[in-house]
């Protein structure tokens, strides 16, 4: 029989996560949200694409749709006067109160991704909850469309492991944002212009919602600041690297390096 020898300090280290986790467990409360912090802690939390990392002056736009829609013929007016093409995160709801209007953003030559269908917190949902939400809607976006949607934004933004592996295996790529224009706090165009020139970068991804109060206004100004300064606008599914990637622990998307290259600085493009 083997006999471990611990010093002091590891042995009280064993007590103390000995104690934590059956504390933990005795609390199921806060069960849940510890395991996340925990799986942080331990490299282990999947975390999705908040933007690209390249050295190319290329981002993308993007438009969640969930509550009305009397903004979006003057957002797609804007865009397709700049001759841009963006990607709109649709709702099933959404998509079943105005499927014209559905029609009509995928005909002007949009992307349309997954916003779930009835936008809950997808945290709280079981796998199989979490997989109806985004089968629903994505039967909906198709059968309307003819597009398969690939890209999913959780309501919210929020997320867990069990929210990105479960859209993976419905075939999503889950998306947040690294840029938010705060349109749904009904900023004034000019201080959501601001915002989002003094955050934007190579690969950024820009969190608007098509029922912004200022939206229209805000994007009509941006559009040609964005292409004075160089900058291509295109879908996310143009943006994203193809290929084996990964995601470094600020939400930004690489290529893998091959063996003998060595991984970029993590956070930096």
């Amino acid at each position: 029989m083997r006999v471990y020898y611990f010093s002091r300090w590891k042995a009280l280290g064993i007590g103390l996560l000995a104690a934590f986790v059956f504390w933990c467990f005795s609390h199921p409360v806060v069960l849940h949200h510890t395991a996340e912090q925990v799986a942080v802690l331990l490299g282990q939390r999947i975390i999705p694409i908040y933007a690209v990392g390249t050295e190319e002056k290329k981002i993308a736009l993007s438009f969640d749709a969930t509550w009305g829609a009397d903004q979006t013929p003057d957002l797609l007016r804007i865009l397709r006067e700049n001759q841009v093409r963006t990607t709109f995160f649709l709702c099933g709801l959404w998509v079943e109160k105005y499927p014209e209007m559905v029609k009509r953003i995928a005909g002007e030559g949009h992307e349309l991704g997954n916003h779930s269908h009835t936008h809950p917190h997808m945290n709280s949902l079981s796998e199989r909850e979490i997989a109806h939400e985004l089968n629903r809607t994505h039967h909906l976006i198709k059968e309307l469309t003819g597009q398969t949607p690939t890209l999913f934004r959780p309501p919210f933004g929020e997320y867990n492991n069990k929210v990105i592996e479960t859209a993976r295996a419905c075939g999503y790529t889950t998306i947040i944002w690294d840029v938010d224009s705060l349109d749904w706090k009904d900023l004034t165009a000019e201080a959501m212009l601001d915002r989002i020139l003094q955050r934007i970068k190579p690969g950024s991804i820009v969190l608007f919602h098509n029922a912004g109060k200022n939206t229209p206004q805000a994007l009509a100004r941006l559009l040609p600041v964005l292409k004075g300064r160089g900058f291509s606008i295109v879908p996310i599914s143009e943006l994203l690297h193809k290929g084996e990637t990964y995601t470094d622990h600020t939400g930004r998307q690489f290529p893998k390096p091959r063996a003998d290259q060595s991984k970029p600085k993590e956070g930096g493009i």
